[in-house]
């Protein structure tokens, strides 16, 4: 930051959550898996700039949630076509949009175990708008080919496959994935394409010149701290403390 720019009056968690909801964009349903607050946080401020729409359902909630049984529900909801949007990570991703949850190293002897793939190989293929989504952006987590695939970024063109990846959000940067890799759309504040170049262990394609990614504008900040705090609160009450300040985080009560 030059000695002449003006303060941030954002944190980067809101700078994330508005990049994920411009991209969730006029859909009807959106759905969150487990352990994904700024994805929720981005759900969330996407309905309440439309007005409810589009119906967001949140795995952990009881309000924001209208699955009874789970993610087998969510599964079943999937294939019928009815959710547009869903948020991936892994604990790898490639320059194709591979994705892994499962370990690195050598298949049977791993050096690292991940949680695992649960629904993610599916929901890839059925999802029309699959987001992308890591908070570590470095040579450790994009890698020029994931250790395991638990979900492949693209498939064969005799596959029916109406899901696919449509971005990737970092810590550092926004990709768009079009034609089987990633381009580079914009900077987050505080970072350079240099840097992320640097960072990144796959090719990616960029512009001659690469925009900041926006800051998020007043009314943005204003809805996601008094509108979309409260809600989220219920689901990731130590996340909305931290981050807005709202109600007790679960481990102090």
């Amino acid at each position: 930051m030059s000695m002449n720019a003006a303060p941030r009056n954002f944190r980067d968690e809101e700078l994330l959550a508005d990049v994920i909801a411009r991209l969730i964009g006029d859909v009807r349903h959106v759905a969150v898996g487990n352990a994904s607050p700024i994805p929720a946080t981005a759900a969330l401020l996407a309905r309440e700039r439309g007005q409810g729409r589009p119906y967001v359902s949140l795995l952990q909630s009881r309000k924001h949630n209208f699955f009874t049984d789970g993610a087998r529900e969510l599964f079943d909801c999937a294939g019928q076509g009815r959710i547009d949007v869903f948020f991936l990570s892994g604990g790898q991703i490639d320059g194709q949009g591979n994705i892994n949850l499962v370990e690195i190293g050598e298949h049977g002897h791993p050096k690292v175990r991940f949680p695992g793939s649960f629904g993610s190989a599916y929901l890839y293929y059925v999802v029309p708008k699959v987001i992308l989504f890591r908070t570590e952006h470095s040579r450790r987590t994009l890698v020029p080919k994931v250790d395991f695939i638990s979900a492949p970024g693209i498939s064969d063109g005799n596959v029916y496959r109406p899901g696919r990846p449509i971005a990737l959000v970092t810590n550092r940067c926004l990709f768009s994935f079009g034609d089987g890799h990633f381009t580079l759309v914009s900077v987050h504040p505080g970072h350079t394409v240099e840097e992320v170049t640097e960072n990144t262990g796959f090719d990616f394609d960029k512009p001659a010149t690469v925009p900041e990614t926006p800051a998020p504008s007043a009314e943005t900040l204003r809805l996601m701290r008094e509108a979309v705090a409260p809600q989220l609160a219920e689901v990731y009450p130590q996340f909305a403390a931290q981050v807005f300040g709202t109600g007790t985080p679960a481990f102090a009560r």
